[in-house]
């Protein structure tokens, strides 16, 4: 079950591409954070997507908010994936436990191992305020985080 907007979004704390902790709870009281859940490094439609956040960075990570990209691919894997594209953003790995944080979130696909695309906004209060799942082979309208990222 996906956070409901108005509540506390679970904390997590996951390996970078670096394989470095980061944690939710961590930006909270100083940044809003764009959780974006993804099924799979490399591929199609998730390349697409994190491509469009790499070529417009500044509207998602600065002062004001950070974006987690989470799938369920090893840091080995994302690492690759993040100097292939030149991603400058965290890439985080929720491998093991397999999909936990994803599940956290409602966005574990049992069947395939992955996650689908979830995105949520979470306040500089932990609050989960724009909340958004999308199945396998469904690209997201970016311009709906922009909205909710301006409203908040």
């Amino acid at each position: 079950m996906a956070p409901e907007m108005g509540s506390q979004a679970p904390d997590f704390t996951l390996k970078n591409q670096d394989r470095e902790d980061v944690s939710l709870s961590s930006f909270r009281g100083d940044k809003a954070v764009l959780v974006v859940f993804y099924p799979f490094a490399f591929s199609g439609i998730c390349t697409g997507e994190l491509c469009s956040v790499r070529d417009d960075l500044p509207t998602f990570q600065n002062d004001d908010v950070q974006i987690l990209a989470v799938s369920t691919d090893p840091a080995f894997s994302l690492k690759a994936w993040s100097i292939q594209e030149n991603y400058q953003f965290p890439l985080l790995s929720d491998f093991w436990p397999h999909g936990e944080t994803a599940k956290a979130y409602g966005v574990f696909n049992d069947g395939a191992g992955m996650a689908v695309r979830g995105t949520f906004l979470v306040d500089k209060e932990g609050v989960v305020r724009f909340a958004e799942v999308n199945q396998p082979g469904e690209a997201r309208d970016q311009e709906a985080w922009k909205k909710a990222l301006a409203a908040l």
